[in-house]
């Protein structure tokens, strides 16, 4: 099932529902954001379903990344939603009294697992 994948971010291709499942690394802080949002980007206009299971911390520029994404997503019209989130991206979520995220289904996210 996978089309292409990318080491570094763990990014797929999910050709049933011509979109994308991406595992976000374990640490989302400065460092990872310009290259988060890169990767991102790259899947612009197509589903997009970031798995957050790996997930060990989560900063506020790496939640910047992904609140832009999710608020260009919702723009475009197209699909975007997290996966198997990790109780540190929860509680990193809820400690900024950031808004959840859309929820993956449960087959998105059991294909966003086996990605990761």
């Amino acid at each position: 099932i996978v089309v292409r994948m990318n080491q570094q971010m763990g990014v797929c291709m999910d050709p049933r529902s011509n979109g994308t499942a991406m595992a976000l690394p374990e640490v989302l802080d400065l460092n990872a954001a310009g290259p988060l949002a890169h990767e991102i980007l790259a899947n612009r206009g197509q589903p997009l379903i970031l798995d957050a299971s790996s997930v060990r911390r989560l900063g506020a520029l790496g939640l910047q990344v992904l609140m832009s994404a999710r608020n260009t997503w919702e723009h475009d019209g197209a699909p975007f939603a997290v996966a198997n989130p990790s109780e540190a991206f929860s509680d990193a979520l809820a400690a900024f009294g950031a808004e959840p995220f859309p929820a993956a289904s449960a087959e998105a996210a059991a294909i966003a697992e086996t990605r990761s």
